[in-house]
């Protein structure tokens, strides 16, 4: 299966179906993946065949490479409608990253300052004080939460290390509302040591209790979205129109904004 390994630091723009035009940093390294969760749907591919060489490129590259981009694309009056932490792994796992945070903030002030910075991140360093802190001061502040099933979570996300779905909920409840939702929904089977298992968590099982923990997190808005490119994976497929819309309802019906991407 084909899949996509981002130039780092940074990258772009693209054109996000949630986000607009993003300009994309990548804190990992260019050549291969490192993340902290193992996604059989991500389209970066798993771990282990992405292996990189290269480092991680430092708090210093990270800050020239972003303010060679907006200066070039301020100069050709094109300006980005985001700024978005994401590519190959988890931003938040970046020894530097509330310093990079900082320096993005800095220069989003001086080149495009109606961009938004967003982090699309998969909630597992958000225990870390100092992460919580920076996250905090970003505009879009997006955390994944695919569901509340642990064993879902063990056979699709495939975190890396300890994973505490309830130490996850808790630490999202501490943005008090600085918080974006993000789950994938998705139909589907997939082989796992020699066995076929379920990838859908489109049914009541998953959703009745996903929603209750949405609640308990009362975060500012919720994104779901469905597979919309290659997965590394075999027999995995699009949640439905329909069944999206069905679940965008329910949140909304909570009281909480909610969009849905196909």
């Amino acid at each position: 299966m084909s899949t996509v390994i981002y130039p780092s630091p940074i990258f772009g723009p693209v054109h996000s179906r949630r986000l607009g035009l993003s300009l994309g940093i990548n804190l990992m390294p260019g050549d291969g993946k490192i993340c902290t969760f193992d996604c059989v749907y991500c389209e970066c591919g798993l771990n282990g065949s992405h292996r990189p060489h290269l480092p991680r490129p430092s708090r210093s590259e990270v800050a020239e490479a972003l303010e060679a981009t907006l200066k070039a694309m301020h100069e050709r009056d094109e300006h980005p409608d985001v700024l978005t932490f994401a590519g190959n792994g988890e931003p938040t796992a970046h020894p530097d990253f509330p310093d990079i945070i900082d320096d993005t903030l800095r220069l989003r002030d001086s080149y495009c300052p109606e961009a938004k910075v967003s982090v699309l991140s998969n909630a597992t360093r958000i225990g870390r004080e100092d992460v919580r802190r920076a996250l905090m001061r970003v505009d879009n502040n997006i955390q994944k939460l695919d569901t509340v099933d642990i064993d879902y979570i063990k056979l699709v996300d495939q975190p890396v290390g300890a994973y505490d779905l309830e130490d996850v909920i808790e630490n999202m409840r501490l943005f008090e509302g600085h918080v974006i939702i993000q789950t994938m929904f998705m139909r589907g089977t997939f082989e796992k040591d020699g066995r076929s298992v379920s990838a859908d968590n489109t049914s009541e099982k998953f959703v009745g209790p996903w929603l209750e923990a949405v609640r308990r997190i009362a975060p500012g808005s919720v994104m779901i979205y469905t597979i919309d490119r290659e997965t590394p994976v075999n027999g995995l497929q699009k949640a439905s129109r329909e069944q999206l819309d069905a679940i965008r309802d329910r949140v909304i019906s909570e009281g909480i904004p909610c969009t849905a991407s196909y």
